[in-house]
């Protein structure tokens, strides 16, 4: 199949949210972009990859890198300045769409200064990064979430501003980066950081058409492409041509459309009533109120333009914590924005997403069949899954639980379910209320990636010596460069007040920050902990904690254990959302097979450092200590938790056990992990008790 042959926009089976946000982009880029929410194989990159076909030509200064209007050429191109005789005439080309992978660095991102030249030569030596690639076109990321912070700080800084700064050691340079932005993801791999989901202008939400009739549309219509794309693209020609010529009649039409006092109101007041922080809200909803009216080719913004652009704006920006799935209460929009009406003599039919040339005015289509639903270029979507619903069929009964000591007592209030019992499985019960943690490390100095947790070698922090650079060099450490240098000038014929500096006298900064680490939670799911208000306090207690992780950048996965035998309810991810889920509708009871939990964890760290040997794990276990079921459960917990030390795992043991008679359990398992034991209330970053913050390992 050929490369160079995108598949036809207007081919795409429904999608029309996707569809109005990515034209009205390209109606006006200060929209902000969109980002596309949504399960695998639903054509986000097929979207966004055919919308570059639709864009008009770009007329350039013929030989500048930065992509210069002929028309009004930047003044601080590095390029520049451009004299009259360059911008005559000029180039013109197609509009590029530039994608951003998920391993760039940030020279790749913003460009590259070269510091040896500018050190020896006196001279600022650029090389353009993918920011300066992508100016007047389309900048695409895909799997958006995975990005390094960082990272997405400085391609959204850029997007707001129209411009990109790079900077190293004095030496400054500044030029355009105006561009459509554009990400996608998949939400059960984890999810962006609110600050970041404010910064995209429009979120819309894609899933797979369930009607049967548009998904085999959608499977017919991509092996047409697949066969032959040349001959596809040429029978959606017309539609194509038509819907550029839309966009281009729109680009025209909007410095012409009025944002009138009543649709302004509106505006401020949806925002408002819906709680939305800040003023970024308000101000999108304006621009994008104003893109659907021209969009729909009328001068004056009305009540349903503004109701358009509100869920376009709106519902991500409405999250309040990670767990919050974003949304907006449709009802309530229809009320307010009735409450604030201004006087309209009527209200124009919505805009439809495909322009004159929409080939759902046929209903066949091209390829016959019905249009709508979504467009798979991978092949069908998997089926969702469900996740753990509720649980597995109760066994027959076992014999009583071989504990040690008495039981815990019974709390007023609480109604343990039998322990003895490993058919007895009390409901889910809900989890208590999530509070912050004390933060929890890993010891010594890591180099996994940029987070908030463990301190670590990276790019990014505070600057704690010197090295020699290992090919390229990184970011450099001028003191002791100029100190490499300063004992050689005589040898080097120094004359003047200029440093002569060779290759060999450059140290780069070696920088210390923090990384993000992999938490295993370990979770008693047994009967042990059936007590209805001790598994709610564990519950809260683990919400807790992956709150913290998802606002440290971690990965997390959960092992359960009950019965006879530990489950991997979560395979590490970097989606803490499906953590609280699967969290959600844990059921316990059963016997304790500690020892079958401990060494389940083992073999998830084992696979994990395989894939990624970077990134140091640290050990959650959340059980009041107690081991049963099996020949031996107590030696055998004891023989998994030395195993699990010796592989130099940090752990830490999460005490669940409650009442006045303790066992101490949990601090013996602890000592055998060599790490320590922490209460439930000690976890809490705001208790008396002192809690050391890094897991150390005992002597």
């Amino acid at each position: 199949m050929s490369t160079h042959t995108p598949y036809p926009f207007t081919a795409i089976v429904g999608m029309d949210d996707l569809r109005l946000g990515l034209l009205l982009n390209a109606v006006s880029p200060a929209v902000g972009g969109v980002l596309v929410r949504g399960e695998k194989g639903t054509a986000k990159s097929t979207a966004v990859r055919a919308l570059s076909a639709l864009l008009p030509p770009v007329p350039v200064v013929t030989g500048c890198r930065f992509s210069c209007d002929p028309a009004a050429p930047d003044p601080r191109c590095p390029d520049g300045p451009h004299t009259p005789e360059d911008v005559p005439g000029g180039d013109e080309r197609p509009a590029r769409m530039v994608e951003l992978p998920v391993g760039a660095s940030e020279d790749r991102l913003v460009g590259a200064l070269d510091i040896e030249r500018a050190l020896a030569e006196g001279v600022k030596a650029f090389e353009p990064g993918l920011l300066a690639d992508a100016h007047r076109g389309v900048l695409y990321v895909d799997e958006v979430n995975l990005l390094h912070d960082h990272l997405v700080d400085l391609l959204l800084d850029a997007a707001a501003m129209g411009a990109s700064h790079v900077e190293r050691e004095g030496v400054s340079v500044r030029h355009a980066a105006r561009f459509l932005l554009v990400g996608t993801m998949n939400p059960e791999e984890g999810e962006l950081r609110p600050q970041l989901l404010d910064r995209f202008g429009l979120t819309v939400e894609v899933a797979a058409s369930r009607d049967t009739d548009e998904r085999v549309e959608v499977v017919r219509r991509r092996l047409a492409y697949e066969s032959d794309p040349a001959a596809f693209a040429a029978r959606w020609a017309r539609e194509e041509q038509e819907l550029r010529e839309r966009i281009v009649a729109a680009r025209a039409l909007l410095p012409h459309v009025e944002l009138g006092e009543g649709a302004l109101r509106q505006i401020a007041a949806t925002c408002a009533a819906f709680e939305v922080d800040g003023m970024r809200a308000d101000i999108v909803m304006a621009r994008t109120a104003t893109a659907l009216a021209a969009w729909a080719g009328r001068e004056q913004v009305c009540s349903q333009d503004v109701r358009q652009a509100a869920l376009l704006a709106l519902p991500h920006r409405r999250r309040r914590n990670p767990f919050d799935a974003p949304g907006l209460d449709e009802d309530r929009l229809d009320e307010i924005l009735e409450q604030n009406a201004p006087d309209e003599p009527e209200q124009p039919e919505p805009p439809t997403t495909d322009g004159g040339g929409d080939p759902d005015e046929d209903p066949d289509g091209p390829d016959g069949g019905p249009g709508g639903g979504p467009n798979d270029p991978d092949g069908g979507p998997d089926d969702p899954d469900g996740g753990p619903g509720g649980g597995p069929r109760p066994e027959p009964a076992e014999g009583p639980e071989d504990t040690r000591g008495p039981s815990v007592p019974e709390q007023p209030g609480e109604r343990p379910a039998s322990d003895g019992a490993a058919g007895t499985e009390a409901a889910p019960a809900p989890a208590g209320e999530p509070f912050r943690t004390r933060m929890l490390s890993v010891p010594g100095v890591g180099e996994g990636a940029a987070g908030r947790r463990s301190r670590a070698r990276t790019a990014q922090g505070r600057t704690t010596g010197s090295r020699r650079p290992n090919g390229h060099l990184g970011r450099l450490h001028l003191a002791a460069t100029v100190q490499a240098a300063a004992p050689h000038q005589g040898i080097r014929g120094r004359s003047g007040r200029g440093l002569v500096v060779r290759r060999e006298d450059l140290r780069e900064a070696v920088r210390e920050g923090r990384e993000s680490n992999l938490v295993l939670f370990v979770v008693d799911a047994s009967g042990s902990m059936a007590a209805r208000q001790r598994m709610s306090a564990v519950k809260g207690a683990v919400l807790s904690l992956l709150l913290d992780a998802y606002q440290r950048r971690d990965k997390v996965g959960m092992v359960t254990f009950r019965r006879a035998d530990a489950e991997l309810t979560l395979p590490p991810t970097s989606s803490v959302d499906a953590a609280a889920a699967r969290l959600e509708k844990l059921p316990t009871g059963g016997r304790t097979p500690l020892a079958a939990g401990l060494l389940r964890a083992r073999e998830v760290l084992r696979i994990e450092r395989l894939r990624d040997p970077a990134r140091r794990p640290l050990l959650v276990a959340v059980t009041d200590g107690r081991a049963t079921g099996g020949p031996e459960p107590v030696v055998r917990a004891r023989h998994a938790a030395r195993l699990l030390a010796g592989d130099g795992i940090a752990s830490v043991v999460v005490d669940c056990e409650t009442g006045p008679v303790r066992l101490g359990l949990a601090g013996e398992l602890a000592g055998e992990l060599q790490g320590p034991a922490v209460t439930l209330a000690e976890l809490r970053a705001d208790a008396v008790s002192a809690l050391v913050k890094d897991v150390r390992r005992a002597a």
